[in-house]
């Protein structure tokens, strides 16, 4: 496996007021003078994870990361349940995402992210499709309905036991109907231990998941901390429920307007979360896309998967030297606030 860039520190971050009293965490390192990329995050939720800078040559790339509302160190933190989530949906995200780039005085960035992230990157790149200069996506997701009852329902044929206690935790009038919604409701109720308990029950499923992969690593949504954890839970099944406030579809019908984003979809054959089929229907959709399969791996990835993500962020980085961006063009940096 290629080894990843040695750990680089911010050199600038901020919280960014973005409305609805919400202020969204973000930082940039690497090379001020860079060409911008920006990292997005999966969950929806999953905030707070610094690693995706090491995908970047800090020489080459400006980087910029930040935390969807309510997650990481962004505020006010959705483990309170007095923090209402009505002004935390895909289409605020996006706004989120344009109003950080103009504070940042960034022209187009390169977006890489996976699993949640690629439906944001997809959507924002659909609505602001000059501002996108590259695209690498590593497992893909549309966040259709059919993705997420496979998720949340249909793989549950491979892994009963679990499914099992997954539904079980839910009232028994519940159990039969939309699981997503229930635990929606359950982790937006008054009592606390109940939320508690849906939160943990719904991670114990995402863990078994991805345990069951090759090369999982049981606990892996379990072992947030408590206010991690519930924030994720939350947000997640809120944005489920709703189905991302996306159409049915929209993603893929829209595909035509990324048209001339040169793109990478990096995708494992073995990903139980997200079957392979989303990447291809992606892939079939938008010419300029290359979709590259990785073998050995599921949705938590592989050393294959590692190497394939950094040759193709390394590929769009290509003769960037300091001062020379080509279409991720910048101007002057924002200060720190």
């Amino acid at each position: 496996m290629a080894e990843s860039f040695p750990p680089v520190e911010p050199y600038a971050h901020g919280l960014l007021d973005v409305g609805d009293g919400n202020r969204i965490y973000w930082e940039t390192s690497g090379n001020p003078r860079g060409k911008a990329a920006l990292s997005v995050h999966g969950g929806p939720g999953g905030g707070g994870r610094r690693g995706s800078r090491r995908m970047f040559d800090p020489e080459v790339y400006r980087i910029v990361l930040f935390d969807q509302r309510g997650c990481g160190e962004s505020r006010p933190h959705a483990c309170d349940p007095a923090v209402g989530l009505a002004h935390n949906t895909t289409d605020h995200l996006i706004a989120d995402m344009e109003r950080l780039r103009e504070h940042l005085g960034i022209e187009r960035w390169l977006l890489h992210g996976g699993s949640w992230g690629s439906t944001l990157i997809l959507a924002y790149a659909e609505r602001h499709p000059e501002r996108v200069s590259e695209i690498v996506i590593v497992g893909v997701t549309t966040t259709r309905p059919e993705e997420t009852d496979w998720l949340y329902r249909g793989v549950g044929r491979l892994l009963p036991g679990p499914w099992e206690d997954f539904r079980d935790a839910l009232p028994m009038a519940d159990r039969d109907g939309d699981l997503v919604a229930a635990y929606n409701r359950l982790l937006a109720g008054p009592d606390d231990e109940v939320r508690a308990e849906a939160a943990r029950a719904w991670c114990a499923w995402e863990d078994a998941v991805i345990s069951h992969e090759v090369l999982g690593r049981p606990g892996y949504y379990s072992d947030k901390p408590d206010d991690a954890l519930m924030a994720f839970v939350r947000i997640c099944a809120h944005y489920f429920a709703n189905d991302a406030w996306l159409e049915d579809g929209q993603l893929l019908r829209d595909a035509d307007r990324l048209a001339g984003i040169p793109a990478v979809l990096i995708h494992g054959r073995l990903d139980l979360a997200s079957p392979l089929k989303t990447a291809w229907e992606l892939s079939r959709a938008w010419p300029d896309a290359e979709l590259k399969v990785i073998d050995d791996s599921g949705h938590m990835g592989s050393p294959a998967m590692h190497d394939a993500t950094l040759e193709a962020i390394a590929r769009f980085g290509a003769g960037k030297a300091d001062g020379d961006h080509g279409p991720g063009g910048h101007r002057p940096a924002a200060r720190s606030s």
